[in-house]
């Protein structure tokens, strides 16, 4: 196949976030917005998910590609979200069309050559005019009863030292009356959390996962990389200063303590491929419209870029980061399968993008729905530690299922 890349003039961030989000791939941070729509022209299968080396490079590669110069991932890049079970296949999806626009408003277009008219296809893409739901049926699964007893026995496994800490979750189901727009969703967490990635990514299931992610698990650039865990959660009152709060937050021995195990852990694993590795000193408040976390930003380089990974190269170090799953990994993973007795899916993988030189960005799929039609699908969950508290960790997963739900419902989910 032979694609095309062409600069483009600035676009409607609207027009592009409803079409990505509604039928296509769409990836949005603060810098830059991606966006893949028309047909998959090309599946890129992982048969043993990340349990296996993949590269997924060579075969983006393997097209041909000409026309204007532009900046990383703005060429043939795949996108996909991948399961938090790293042994179970998976795929990433070449898009027919690709655009990429950074915050400053310049712009390119990607397409396989012989395709009709982008502009028309974005033009067709009509505004999202769905309000919030009420619920007709819901199913939460283990109960907050139940995930509270899942936390003391966790907490008992982990004062014998046995592991440091896991990441425990629940989920819900439920139905709506209406086929969800997931458009409509994706435009209202735009406005609710803008300082998170907003993303829309089609599932192997004929599912999408719609949502708003905080934390960035791996960001490559050439011989760079970045990586900002998050661990440490306190939920922020509306209507209320929350400055005492945050500070709260930013001297909790056990938030801390919870905080200070994936950065460690992803410090550690950089180190063994990357020449320079280096961590702040300390964490950082990141303050989103109903929960605050602790944050700390990993910076990484090769000497050489022929060194470097490539961005699924660094997801198979990293995926699951404690930060959703536990120390150590394998024990943690036994006994998520043990407590949480439901297979997560996509809740808690990697999701985003790679090109056809390696570099990439992939998040953690969490804070957002599965849906398909009028059924929706959530998951939150908690990092577990010797000193957690069993009701206030169950707190924390309704404090966080409420907050990415309410672009979907009008009810509060407990």
């Amino acid at each position: 196949m032979r694609f095309q890349r062409r600069r483009i003039p600035k676009q409607s961030l609207e027009a592009l976030r409803t079409l990505g989000a509604r039928d296509g791939w769409l990836i949005e941070t603060s810098d830059v917005i991606r966006v893949g729509f028309g047909d998959a022209v090309e599946h890129v299968v992982l048969e043993q998910g990340l349990d296996a080396p993949f590269d997924a490079t060579s075969s983006l590669r393997s097209h041909e590609f000409a026309g204007d110069d532009g900046p990383p991932g703005s060429g043939v890049i795949a996108f996909g979200a991948l399961p938090f079970d790293r042994s179970t296949p998976s795929q990433l999806d070449v898009p027919q069309y690709c655009i990429t626009q950074t915050s400053n408003g310049d712009a390119w277009i990607t397409s396989l050559e012989g395709s009709a008219s982008w502009a028309a296809v974005l033009e067709a893409a009509t505004p999202p005019v769905q309000e919030t739901q009420s619920l007709r049926s819901l199913a939460l699964e283990p109960t907050p009863d139940e995930y509270a007893h899942n936390v003391a026995l966790a907490v008992e496994i982990l004062r014998s030292k046995e592991i440091d800490k896991v990441v425990l979750a629940r989920s819900v189901r439920g139905t709506v009356p209406e086929v969800i727009d997931a458009a409509a969703v994706a435009q209202r967490l735009h406005h609710r959390e803008p300082l998170c990635t907003i993303y829309s990514i089609p599932t192997s299931d004929a599912r999408r996962f719609v949502g708003a992610t905080p934390e960035l698990i791996a960001r490559r650039t050439g011989r760079a990389l970045r990586s900002h865990p998050l661990a440490g959660t306190i939920a922020l009152p509306p209507n209320v200063e929350p400055e005492d709060y945050l500070t709260w937050l930013l001297g909790s021995t056990k938030n801390l303590h919870e905080h200070n195990v994936p950065v460690n852990e992803i410090v550690t694993a950089l180190e063994s491929v990357y020449d320079d590795v280096e961590a702040d000193a300390g964490p950082s408040i990141v303050a989103l419209r109903t929960l605050a976390h602790l944050g700390t930003w990993i910076e990484a380089s090769c000497r050489n870029e022929s060194d470097a990974p490539d961005a699924l190269e660094v997801l198979r170090l990293l995926h699951p980061t404690s930060a959703v799953g536990g120390v150590p990994r394998q024990s943690a993973y036994e006994l998520i399968r043990r407590l949480e007795q439901i297979d997560r899916g996509y809740y808690a993988g990697p999701l985003g993008w790679i090109d056809a030189n390696g570099d990439g960005e992939w998040w953690i799929g969490f804070r957002g729905v599965l849906i398909r039609g009028a059924t929706f699908e959530a998951w939150a969950g908690a990092g577990i530690v010797s000193e957690s508290d069993p009701i206030a960790e169950r707190e924390e997963t309704r404090a966080k299922l409420a907050s990415f739900l309410s672009s979907v419902l009008v009810d509060a989910v407990q």
